[in-house]
């Protein structure tokens, strides 16, 4: 419903200047169909750059076309989803995964494919993962890690990537997801 609401609220100047700013995400080709934020915000939920636990992404492209009312909003559904989280709390599954596949990010770089082998992946999704980020080595393993979580769901672990990552003979970063 905060999506609906927002898409509401986007001209389609303002749509059109969104979608400028994900044009690093979402191919022209697939952006010429979109004719709503609705479909925008579709897409962007499709891949991932926005969820419910996380709207940075949806608040900058906000922030970038100046609507600062939209971005209050965003704040104020924010504070409504996290009543009484308190600071000690022990971060949950979801947490703990985020973080990892952060750390995972930041010290694989060739061996993404090795790594997506063994979390299960098929060589179709590595290959289509590889021709839409073909010279970014970041982006390959960010899009790999982001498939392989879609298509676990909640049966995603942070164990699971451990696991892997010891499988590919990858002990240190294995060694830095624990910490």
């Amino acid at each position: 419903s905060l999506l609906l609401s927002v898409s509401g609220a986007l001209s389609d100047d303002e749509l059109s200047k969104i979608k400028f700013l994900c044009r690093d995400r979402i191919p022209k080709r697939r952006q010429e169909g979109l004719r709503s934020g609705a479909e925008l915000f579709d897409v962007l939920l499709e891949q991932q750059h926005i969820a419910d636990h996380d709207l940075a992404f949806l608040r900058a492209l906000l922030q970038h076309i100046h609507r600062a009312d939209l971005v209050e909003r965003l704040r104020r559904f924010e504070e409504q989803e996290q009543p009484g989280a308190a600071p000690g709390d022990e971060p949950d599954e979801q947490e703990q995964r985020g973080v990892a596949i952060a750390v995972i990010c930041d010290h694989v770089g060739r061996e993404w494919k090795k790594l997506l082998r063994q979390l299960g992946m098929s060589e179709v999704k590595l290959d289509r993962i590889e021709a839409a980020h073909r010279f970014n080595l970041y982006e390959q393993l960010v899009q790999g890690l982001r498939e392989w979580q879609k298509s676990k769901g909640k049966d995603a672990k942070v164990a699971d990537l451990i696991k892997a990552l010891r499988g590919c003979h990858l002990n240190l970063v294995a060694d830095l997801v624990e910490e």
